[in-house]
């Protein structure tokens, strides 16, 4: 725990010293100005702990089209529940092959519990965990009154560690391109999922409800902060599902801000990936949100 403490009062501390210097310059050091910092810790999504989230659809018995993986009973879960996220980065290698592409490790974390529901011993309903190798280029072309700053290839797995027939994972190759003006940055992030046995895949259709890509939208100004995700399967009819989740970083004390977190659509957690339900939840959040 003091390990934890120490970790996370390090990147609150690097978030507010870095309080001025350009968005994605700071979070993906663009102009090569901390390389000396190779291998310490840094935010990567936001770090946040809200105490009471509300879902107006319960998912008492998650399914999945493939076989043994659809759960037979009921679970007991309330509709109030708490969460947390912890998320970070380091720099593995900076100049990779004498060029300015660098090279990060990233490591997230969520978790869903169900504190309030005493009857049956307040479990944890769901972790996903979201290891990322990640490679950065800076890039320098303006775009549309802005400037295109960055583009990034990641190889990304996730999965929530459970046993069927509750167990969900995927891997991935995403990429990515960042685009900055002023107090805005855009984001988009189209997703390819590396394809795996049939026997093996416990979500075959994920990329139909969680999407293919993802495009967010951040605007940063004195203390504030408001980020918008938007996701979609990138097809039609009734195979067009997806979400969005909206949130809001505002002060309170120091290096403490308030977050509100609004999530509709899809996927919100990887058991409930093809679930779909309105979401709302208020708490803390220490680093990661600039």
């Amino acid at each position: 725990m003091q390990h934890l403490l120490a970790t996370l009062a390090l990147l609150a501390a690097a978030t507010t010293a870095a309080a001025d210097t350009p968005l994605l310059d700071k979070r993906w050091d663009l102009d090569g100005h901390q390389r000396e910092d190779e291998y310490y810790p840094r935010a990567y999504k936001p770090v946040y702990l809200l105490p009471a989230t509300h879902t107006d659809h319960l998912n008492l018995r998650p399914t999945s089209p493939s076989v043994g993986r659809s759960a037979t009973e009921d679970q007991v879960l309330r509709h109030v529940e708490a969460k947390y996220q912890l998320s970070f980065k380091t720099k593995l290698a900076g100049d990779v092959f004498g060029s300015p592409l660098s090279l990060w490790g990233a490591y997230t974390q969520s978790s869903r519990w169900q504190v309030y529901n005493g009857a049956v011993s307040r479990p944890f309903r769901e972790t996903n965990y979201e290891p990322e190798l990640i490679a950065v280029l800076p890039l320098e072309q303006p775009l549309l009154g802005g400037t295109l700053r960055m583009a990034s290839l990641s190889l990304n797995h996730q999965s929530n560690g459970r046993s069927l027939p509750l167990s969900r994972s995927w891997n991935r190759w995403i990429a990515g391109v960042a685009w900055e003006r002023g107090e805005w940055t855009v984001e988009l992030r189209p997703w390819w999922r590396l394809p795996e046995n049939p026997a093996d895949d416990d979500n075959p259709d994920i990329r139909d409800y969680v999407g293919r890509a993802e495009l967010v939208l951040m605007r940063h100004w004195g203390d504030h902060a408001v980020h918008l995700q938007l996701r979609h399967s990138m097809r039609n009819n009734d195979r067009s599902r997806g979400s969005g989740q909206l949130e809001w970083a505002f002060p309170l004390r120091g290096a403490l801000h308030g977050w509100l977190q609004v999530y509709s659509g899809f996927g919100e957690s990887l058991v409930d990936y093809n679930l779909r339900q309105n979401k709302v939840g208020l708490g803390v959040t220490i680093a990661g949100w600039r």
